[in-house]
């Protein structure tokens, strides 16, 4: 059974309230904010079986809205970079809003993770609804979207579904920070990650793909658990600061496959991730440092890694990537990704 329970709103700075509830099945619980989708609390149990907050979040509205982390928020209506910020579609050519150097990262400025969701209840879990209309940061068609958080368990489901009037390119993603040690810790660096595939993305300096790696036997193959210690400050990461890189999943039957394993050995808690996406994003807060956590803490960076499958970077533009990230009129877009929590 998992019970549902509103907390008291935050005011909105721009106007209204941002709706506050939380999940809870015994074994997870959530926090989630109607803004932006957000994440705010994930409770999981370490091996004392005691419950801890794992991801990283703000004290108020205000806190969210001037930092731009996307903590722990769905990132849309594309997540990651489109090149130049411009697609292009059947002669059709559209412009993008450019946030990132000269690109579009998420969305634009005003991606999903500042937008007011509609929240309500399902009976394991909570399901946010929005609407992003046409030309909404340059993006044509006007596009139904809804995502569910749903407790399992030990396993927090995270699916989202999207459709569109116009073609349109949809990628979206949950972009929790996660410290499985529990947000006391100011550090990722004791974490082992383990990952299922040996390819990624090569990137150019503004994080656009050029090409594909097989990174067996380099710092990046973590068939081998590694701990991020060990990795981030490889050679090959200096120009991104840290893991900043999207590992391919070949997942053309677009059915949950197992991507890795991220594991703390001081709480004993490991999380396992399982998605339907053709890649996944692993980002070790290179750029962290200076935005607000909780308690007026000033995150660091590498303190957290985010773990975000979704379509690849610039897809709708290099369409010899893995994956079509183009929705047409009568299609509808489906991301399931499985968050495992265990101990040892």
């Amino acid at each position: 059974m998992v019970r549902f329970r509103p907390l008291d709103p935050w005011s909105d700075p721009r106007g209204g309230q941002i709706e506050r509830v939380r999940i809870d099945n015994g074994i997870l619980a959530l926090e989630v904010l109607s803004l932006g989708g957000i994440i705010r609390s994930l409770w999981a149990q370490d091996r004392d079986g005691e419950r801890g907050n794992i991801v990283l979040g703000c004290d108020s509205a205000e806190d969210y809205l001037a930092q731009d982390a996307h903590l722990g928020a769905i990132a849309g209506r594309y997540a990651n970079r489109i090149a130049n910020g411009q697609i292009a579609f059947d002669g059709e050519h559209y412009n993008l809003d450019k946030n990132q150097e000269n690109n579009c990262l998420h969305g634009g400025r005003e991606g999903f993770n500042r937008k007011q969701w509609n929240i309500g209840q399902l009976p394991d879990g909570v399901r946010l609804t929005l609407v992003s209309p046409d030309g909404d940061m340059g993006f044509p068609g006007n596009c139904n979207i809804q995502v569910d958080y749903r407790l399992v368990g030990n396993n927090l489901y995270v699916e989202m579904f999207a459709a569109t009037d116009r073609a349109s390119p949809l990628s979206m993603t949950q972009h929790s920070y996660f410290n499985l040690e529990g947000t006391r810790s100011v550090s990722n660096s004791n974490h082992s990650l383990q990952i299922d595939s040996s390819e990624y993305l090569a990137i150019d300096s503004a994080g656009i793909p050029i090409g594909i790696i097989q990174g067996a036997g380099g710092n990046l193959d973590l068939r081998q658990a590694k701990t991020l210690s060990s990795i981030q400050e490889a050679n090959e990461l200096k120009e991104t600061g840290g893991l900043d890189h999207c590992y391919l999943m070949k997942n053309n039957d677009k059915e949950l496959i197992r991507f890795g394993n991220l594991s703390a050995p001081e709480s004993g808690r490991t999380m396992t991730l399982y998605t339907n996406q053709p890649g996944v994003q692993v980002y070790g807060a290179n750029f962290l440092q200076g935005n607000s956590g909780r308690n007026g803490q000033q995150l660091k960076r590498h303190q957290a890694v985010c773990i975000e499958p979704q379509q690849l970077p610039d897809a709708p533009n290099q369409t010899e990537l893995l994956g079509d990230p183009w929705i047409k009129p009568g299609q509808v877009y489906h991301h399931i990704s499985r968050y495992q929590f265990e101990t040892f």
